[in-house]
């Protein structure tokens, strides 16, 4: 699943970021941030206007992120599902 299918308040970990090109500038900084594999993250909220942008928390940091760039980055949800 992507991070920009995950419903809201649902914990996950974060499987892969996806690379669209060679030296992928935004896949890289998505990387820098702390979207690498086994961490856990959750969709807070999301934007008014088309669900635009999501904020996320990884860890105990909270981003913005557009919608396309959550879509690059592949989670699992928790095996509990649960809300944390």
């Amino acid at each position: 699943m992507k991070l920009s299918e995950l419903p809201r308040r649902v914990a996950a970990t974060v499987e892969s970021v996806e690379d669209q090109a060679p030296n992928d500038a935004i896949a890289r900084r998505l990387r820098e941030l702390g979207f690498v594999q086994g961490e856990r993250v959750e969709v807070m909220a999301a934007g008014p206007i088309f669900a635009e942008p999501l904020l996320v928390q990884i860890g105990y940091t909270r981003f913005a992120l557009r919608r396309s760039e959550a879509a690059r980055i592949k989670v699992a949800v928790d095996k509990s599902g649960s809300e944390a």
